[in-house]
């Protein structure tokens, strides 16, 4: 019985998670604006992942807040100017275009970027075909599918292949995945992946780094237990993010 109440509670603290996810992406891009860049020391971008929208961040933005870190996010776009579905590539420049403005208009200290899923890829392609090692201290990525996604050979299938090049894109040993991992990753920048055998969207073999011997600015994290959108909802996921956010800033 007590195996069966702790199956019970898991599955719905899950359904909770799941239902304030799905809620949270409907809810639009619109946010109030609360960054003040003028006082802006330790800078957080968040990047969301297909389907989603900015309001999916609520809860670990707040958390960030709370613990004095500058946090922003951009209108990704996509479907109704909301859903993130545009080509990757398009919206690492996009991200690097609004980096770079701020960077230049209010001299903002080396950034972290946190993103999710998709918005990880995002993150991953700016700092490395597009310069923004020179402008990111550390990126972390949860459940990010850094060598292609298997679920997304299914979504070919659907309607959405034919007008989101980025379900294409991250379908394993696309072009996009093997022209995003040739070379090596820049040593100045922390990349951190957070995955967890559990999160039934992302492979956790996707999402877990190959890290070459004597590698030390690359890193896994294991999350036991956590779906998908776990990483932004838990408590004890952000208690890993705040730990890398902090040893990026020591580095």
């Amino acid at each position: 019985m007590p195996i069966i109440s702790s199956r019970v509670r898991h599955l719905k603290r899950d359904l909770s998670n799941i239902a304030l996810y799905i809620l949270y992406s409907l809810a639009g891009n619109r946010i109030q604006r609360r960054t003040d860049f003028t006082s802006c020391d330790r800078p957080v971008l968040l990047l969301y992942g297909f389907g989603a929208s900015r309001r999916v961040f609520h809860r670990l933005e707040k958390r960030l807040r709370r613990d004095r870190f500058c946090v922003f996010s951009l209108n990704l776009g996509g479907i109704l100017d909301t859903f993130n579905t545009e080509c990757i590539e398009s919206l690492a420049q996009h991200v690097k275009r609004k980096v770079d403005r701020l960077t230049r208009r209010y001299h903002l200290n080396r950034l972290s970027i946190i993103g999710h899923s998709k918005g990880g890829l995002i993150g991953h392609y700016y700092i490395r075909r597009l310069g923004g090692h020179k402008r990111v201290r550390t990126l972390i990525t949860l459940g990010t599918p850094h060598y292609g996604n298997p679920i997304a050979l299914f979504g070919l299938l659907t309607p959405l292949a034919l007008i989101s090049k980025s379900i294409w894109q991250m379908t394993p040993m696309s072009p996009f995945i093997r022209r995003l991992n040739r070379g090596r990753f820049p040593r100045n920048v922390r990349l951190v992946s957070i995955y967890s055998k559990r999160d039934r969207i992302c492979f956790y073999k996707s999402a877990e780094l190959d890290i070459p011997k004597g590698c030390r600015n690359l890193k896994n994290v294991e999350l036991k237990g956590m779906g998908h959108a776990d990483y932004l909802m838990r408590k004890e996921a952000y208690d890993v993010i705040r730990r890398e956010l902090l040893a990026g800033e020591k580095s």
